[in-house]
């Protein structure tokens, strides 16, 4: 043997598993050397096992053919037996299906007592692999006693995992987690990093299985980091990782992680299996992410693959993903329908949970094809659902009741379908500690917000229709957000994106991927922070039309592409018909456009362009709802996509006082924040053209504010001032991020302070300015969620925000903030404060223009 190695060349096949790219290394030293076959077989199995597992399987398969041979030289038919089990699994994972069975049978056929046990526990794994379940239980049912009795712990830890795997895979999740959990325990005596770091990861899966994200996320990311530490790539993993952003509403991410794992294979001419399970993976995530063509073609080629590889149980599942993204693309057809009944039934027999998504999914061609007795028996079958398993296969049994229901002319029946549903979403979502995720999770409860809607609507019931309308819209901002721990490691990764976004803006050397980075981490670790429970909100009519006194709230609600003012005040609530979504929507993009080109280009044609849009902008979203507004003031909640409207732009609202709220439970919950203490922080960021003049001026006006000027005004001095202070005012530049708003941020002297800061406040401030650029811009998310600045700080204490929906010249805005700080220490609301400071303003187009593109947001 060579020095530093092991004693013994068999001490190398165990080693693998502990120290793999140590145990190759000594493999390849070994054959280097004048060894006797027997030797030169274990160190040529060694490094079949590990190219095999860790890296290119063909060189495995040349590797361990070459293992066989030598042990046939040596005359042990135990060394060639042993060979034979390891060829006969690399084969399969080769995707080389009936060759591989054939070897791992022929091995069984020579084999005797712990050396058959170990040949079936690879076949098993074999069998698992392929997706035939009971195969490789009835395996392990045999081979496990003979491990336990021979005291074969390494094999015994390799088994539990597998079959654990498999449990799950069956439907057995606490038979699984016992499997897991011994195997665990025992990893502690078998020191096998590589088995170790397998019983994390199965943890991971144990945890993603029943729900518990944040859980699933801790174990699969310290998983991943031992497997990096050891240099062994598991895609295994990947596939476990994208399932579960898919499961967290993060189709997109869960598509990238997909798609890196297969060109990462691709590259290393990895498991062909493996490959295969990813393209399904990536599907799935497609078809989640609103791309059911991408989707139908990755799923088209797994098929494909799963069919050469003869793994029924991998096509089945992928079948169900190319019939989903088939019915999303309009493909409603009798042929359709029976494709997804004869795998609701197949999915059944094989006690998979995508047997409930199948039957759904038969039940909506079904219902599409107006075959409603195939529609009601296939929607009973998926509705058995909803009263036991994970959260969120509860909520498809529940939607699937619904629809039923709805079909059957059950409207009662229906509406109470969808609220217990969306209670079974609410349970879950508040297990997720991030914003984000809970915002994201939302999309998997907005059929049945939509569904209820619109038989509310259908009914004529406008009371009903509003509270509908209510139940799913801005559901993050009922609960405060979980305060991030003082974690040091993520207090690490912010100061170091704060570092580097600045080494980036200041022209130094491209450090963007460090940045990305950085990004990662930090989202990671706010995805792994449990939720702390609570009750989300629920909207009583009378409470509000209780709470608006004076007030008129309308609540504008979308449904089915069509926009309805709902008129709430003076004891009732009124419907108007307003105009089509899209058509708002393209108007808004218009009017925003041109408040943008007004900052730097001025004039008094653009204005008049502007006020235009405004009017046609109001007919769209109001109706006639504008014409009933009396002359007091109003409050105003749009639909999540339609947050971003200059509401003084409309005419109803351009001298009136007016607010926006992300809903009406949000609002009314802002009236029960009482005022905050008198301090006052003023706080300039770098780049400002009129900052420090602004700033001074506002500090003349107050008594002692605390000032943060040019080189004091960092990330962690702001938060430390700001933190429960009654009144903030926080002139610097904005940026807002829709491709991840957690992200968006304001320009502090040391780099951005962004919303995953704002999260770490005890109570935000009860009154904020944000004269910034975008600084009001929010990103919908989910079914009808806000995540940007403005919303984060709504949950955590603040009253009330006046801030900029589009880019604004810092010059102009200057006396637009000084009037409307006047009017604050003169008693006056935000929203009666912004009112009297566009009143103040110079007429010219500048300065007009500056004042439309502030909104109030809240009651105080």
């Amino acid at each position: 043997m060579p020095p530093g190695g092991p004693k013994n060349s068999l001490d190398l096949l165990p080693m693998v598993f502990a120290r793999p790219n140590e145990a190759v290394t000594a493999a390849r030293a070994l054959l280097t050397d004048s060894v006797s076959p027997f030797d030169a077989s274990v160190a040529y199995q060694a490094i079949g096992i590990f190219e095999r597992d860790f890296g290119d399987v063909t060189a495995s398969i040349a590797a361990l053919r070459r293992a066989r041979d030598l042990a046939r030289r040596s005359g042990s038919a135990d060394r060639e037996t042993d060979v034979l089990g390891t060829l006969g699994a690399a084969l399969v994972f080769a995707g080389r299906t009936r060759q591989g069975l054939a070897t791992l049978g022929a091995a069984l056929i020579a084999a005797e007592g712990l050396a058959a046990a170990q040949v079936r526990h690879r076949r098993a794994a074999a069998f698992w692999t392929l997706g035939r379940h009971a195969e490789a239980m009835d395996d392990f049912r045999v081979a496990m006693p003979v491990l336990r009795e021979a005291g074969d712990t390494i094999w015994l830890v390799r088994a539990l995992s597998i079959r654990g795997t498999v449990r799950l895979a069956m439907g057995e999740a606490a038979a699984a987690d016992r499997d897991f959990a011994e195997a665990e325990q025992l990893c502690a005596e078998t020191r096998q990093d590589v088995d170790m770091a397998m019983a994390i990861e199965n943890r991971g899966l144990a945890a993603s299985r029943s729900g518990d994200v944040p859980a699933a996320l801790s174990h699969f990311d310290e998983a991943a980091r031992r497997y990096a530490v050891l240099g062994t790539p598991m895609y295994v993993l990947h596939v476990e990782r994208s399932g579960l952003l898919l499961m967290a509403g993060l189709a997109q991410d869960a598509l990238t992680e997909a798609d890196q794992a297969i060109k990462a294979i691709e590259q290393a001419r990895g498991q062909p299996i493996r490959r295969a399970e990813l393209l399904l993976s990536a599907a799935r995530a497609a078809l989640a992410a609103g791309d059911p063509d991408a989707s139908a073609v990755r799923a088209g080629e797994a098929m494909r693959v799963f069919a050469r590889q003869r793994r029924d149980w991998w096509r089945t599942h992928a079948r169900l993903v190319h019939c989903q993204a088939r019915f999303a693309t309009g493909g409603h057809t009798a042929r359709l329908f029976r494709e997804a009944e004869d795998l609701a039934r197949r999915l059944a027999a094989l006690n998979s949970p995508e047997s409930v998504p199948a039957a759904l999914l038969a039940g909506r061609v079904a219902l599409a094809l107006n075959r409603f007795g195939d529609a009601d028996r296939m929607l009973a079958t998926a509705m058995k659902a909803r009263l036991k398993g994970p959260p969120l296969a509860r909520v498809e049994g529940w939607l699937a009741y619904a629809l039923r229901a709805e079909a059957a002319g059950q409207n009662a029946s229906a509406l109470t379908a969808c609220r217990r549903g969306l209670d079974v979403l609410d349970q879950y979502r508040l297990t997720l500690g991030a914003t984000e995720l809970r915002a994201r999770a939302t999309a998997r409860g907005g059929e049945l917000a939509v569904l209820a809607q619109r038989i509310s609507l259908r009914t004529g019931s406008t009371r009903r229709l509003l509270e509908w309308s209510e139940r799913w819209r801005a559901t993050t901002l009922a609960v405060p957000p979980v305060r991030p721990p003082d974690d040091p490691d993520l207090l690490r990764d912010l100061t170091a994106f704060r570092e580097i976004h600045n080494r980036i803006e200041s022209g130094g050397k491209d450090l963007t991927r460090e940045l990305r980075r950085l990004e990662d981490a930090i989202r990671s670790r706010s995805y792994r922070i449990s939720g702390a429970g609570g009750v989300t909100g629920r909207l009583d009519s009378r409470e509000l039309l209780s709470g608006l006194g004076g007030h008129l709230l309308i609540e504008i609600s979308e449904l089915d592409g069509e926009l309805y003012a709902l008129l709430c005040g003076q004891g009732r609530v009124r419907k108007f018909r307003a105009g089509r979504a899209a058509d708002a929507l393209t108007e808004l993009g218009y009017v925003r456009a041109g408040l943008h080109r007004l900052s730097y280009h001025a004039s008094a044609e653009r204005l008049a362009v502007v006020e235009a849009g405004g009017r046609r902008l109001q007919e769209l979203l109001l109706g006639p709802a504008a014409a009933r507004l009396g002359t007091g003031p109003v409050i105003v909640v749009p639909p999540a996509r339609l947050h971003g409207v200059p509401w003084a732009v409309l005419p109803a609202f351009h001298d009136r006082v007016h607010s926006a709220a992300p809903s009406a439970d949000a609002w009314l919950r802002t009236l029960d924040k009482g005022p905050g203490p008198d301090r006052v922080v003023l706080v300039q960021g770098p780049g400002l053209t009129g900052g420090a003049n602004e700033v001074s001026a506002l500090a003349a006006g107050y008594d002692k504010p605390a000032v943060l000027g040019r080189g004091r005004a960092t990330a962690e001095a702001v938060l430390v001032a700001m933190d429960g202070c009654g009144l903030a005012h926080l002139a610097a530049h904005g940026t807002f991020r829709s491709d991840s708003p957690m992200f968006s941020a304001l320009r502090m002297d040391d780099g951005p302070l962004s919303v995953h800061d704002l999260e770490r406040l005890r109570r935000a401030p009860y009154r904020i300015v944000l004269p910034s650029c975008d600084s009001a811009r929010l990103e919908q998310v989910g079914a009808d969620e806000l995540l940007g600045l403005a919303s984060a700080l709504l949950p955590l204490g603040t009253a009330g925000i006046v801030a900029a929906v589009v880019p604004v010249n810092d010059q102009a805005a200057v006396a637009l903030m000084l009037a409307l700080h006047e009017a604050l220490r003169a008693g006056r609301s935000m929203a009666e404060a912004l009112r009297d400071a566009r009143r103040a303003l110079p007429p010219d187009p500048l300065h007009q223009a500056t004042g439309l593109s502030f909104v109030a947001i809240g009651a105080a």
